[in-house]
């Protein structure tokens, strides 16, 4: 079977993000032979996800929500920590930006250890978050099992919400 194929049964199986270092060291090649193969299964159609913490395969078998918000980044703990709570995973940050157009930021929490990983990661690298750029406002997608579970994450972070 070919690496690639390989690569694609590993990331159906796996629980979690797999590194692409990982991966170079499991099939002795470097980590730019393993970008070249997920470009190459990216192409094939798989739905193949970059996050920070290594691949992983979106699978396609959830509810997703665009939604859009506007609170301090004080409150960014707390709306993270709310939407997990409730049983969802925040995938992303989306704000406009005055030249750039849209910027989307992969943030990828679906528990409160990564929500505390990532708030903690945002203080070290003493970096402004993204929803300073456009006044607090900012658009999350958000990934839940089924619907009943993605209603309940909506009403929950209701005093966020622009559009309720």
């Amino acid at each position: 079977m070919e690496r690639r194929y390989q690569i694609l049964e590993m990331l159906k199986k796996s629980k979690r993000p797999i590194k692409g270092k990982e991966l170079a060291e499991f099939f002795g090649v470097t980590r730019q032979v393993i970008v070249s193969d997920i470009a190459q299964l990216r192409e094939e159609g798989y739905n193949v996800v970059s996050t920070r913490d290594g691949y992983m395969l979106d699978t396609g078998e959830h509810v997703r929500r665009i939604v859009a918000v506007k609170h301090t980044a004080e409150e960014i703990y707390e709306e993270l920590r709310t939407i997990v709570e409730n049983g969802g995973k925040v995938i992303d940050v989306i704000v406009e930006h005055p030249i750039y157009g849209e910027i989307i930021g992969r943030i990828d929490v679906e528990s409160i250890d990564d929500v505390e990983k990532f708030v903690s990661a945002l203080v070290a690298s003493n970096t402004k978050p993204l929803l300073e750029i456009s006044g607090g406002v900012h658009l999350h997608t958000i990934e839940a099992p089924d619907e009943q579970t993605m209603e309940r994450i909506l009403e929950a972070i209701k005093k966020y919400r622009i559009n309720k």
